[in-house]
């Protein structure tokens, strides 16, 4: 392994979906890595991903997949967060001799302690990762190269991680296009239960409770733009968002107990047809919201150095 400008000879993707596949295919694009090996549960979508050129070989994980990826010089764990004690084991059992392991996952607390009971001594080499990156499909066919640039990848090291392990993913995530951050990882779960987790939740329970009206024929056909984007991540993927909300389960009923509070105040306000205090709040909600908007606009911008933050 080199520093710097990193190429890989052979990556592991266990979990060839969109994020793991995106990965490789970017890899690809930037020349970054040789062989790929696809592990997962569906021999049809390893097939597809195979067809695809994301993977050279595919092995499901019925099979002795560890002993299928041992020459692997990095391990991208990128499977539903619930298969990942099973994952650790195994690697724990027969782990690739020189591997760095990273992983995808929406939440480090719940992963670094599987990380911990699980793997054991290479745990010094697992890289704990989360791209900022995604769309509402999922699969190999899912994937794309352009996935990660000018996203965020958000990388949280602990005492234990290796200095070096963590460069090496850093780089690799930079050559896909990424920008990556470090954060502390309980601060990224409180982050992330605020402004992802819950906003999933939410458009979830929403369209939840709309199908199961006597009339929801007729909200679909009337339902409109706002409805459309407000809704767009209810359709992501029930199994992994499952194990999200639970594995930051305590970040996440903080913020939707908050987010309660605040449901209930404006219903108060409603009640009592308080406009004014009603539009105080609209009016806080919608400056912030165009601030935010700004400053992503403005980091989008390529600075004369050539940097880009976003």
């Amino acid at each position: 392994m080199t520093t710097g400008a990193e190429r890989i000879d052979t990556l592991a993707v266990v979990g060839v979906g969109l994020i793991g596949g995106s990965f490789a295919l970017a890899l690809r694009e930037a020349r970054r890595v040789g062989t790929v090996i696809g592990v997962g549960r569906g021999r049809a979508n390893l097939d597809a991903a195979i067809v695809r050129g994301i993977v050279d070989r595919a092995v499901t994980l019925d099979r002795p997949w560890t002993r299928e990826i041992e020459a692997a010089d990095l391990v991208l764990v990128a499977t539903p967060l619930g298969e990942y004690p099973a994952l650790f084991s195994a690697l724990a059992a027969h782990p690739p001799a020189h591997a760095i392991v990273t992983d995808a996952g929406s939440t480090k607390e719940s992963v670094i302690a599987a990380v911990r009971a699980h793997l054991g001594a290479p745990a010094a080499r697992f890289v704990p990762g989360h791209p900022i990156a995604g769309t509402e499909h999922s699969g190999a066919s899912a994937a794309f190269a352009t996935l990660f640039r000018d996203r965020t990848v958000v990388l949280t090291p602990v005492a234990e991680t290796d200095r070096a392990a963590l460069a090496t993913v850093a780089n690799l995530w930079s050559a896909c296009g990424a920008h990556v951050r470090e954060l502390d990882p309980a601060v990224h779960d409180r982050i992330f239960a605020a402004v992802s987790h819950l906003p999933h939740l939410l458009a979830f329970a929403l369209v939840d409770l709309l199908a199961a009206r006597p009339d929801a024929d007729d909200v679909f056909r009337f339902a409109a733009s706002g409805f459309r984007d407000f809704t767009r991540i209810a359709a992501s993927s029930p199994e992994m968002w499952r194990d999200i909300a639970l594995a930051n389960r305590d970040a996440l009923v903080a913020a939707l107990d908050a987010y309660r509070a605040q449901l209930d105040n404006v219903a108060s306000m409603v009640a009592a047809a308080d406009g004014a205090a009603l539009e105080a709040v609209f009016a806080r909600a919608a400056a912030a919201r165009r601030a935010w908007g700004a400053a992503r606009s403005t980091a989008a911008a390529v600075p004369a150095d050539g940097s880009r933050e976003r």
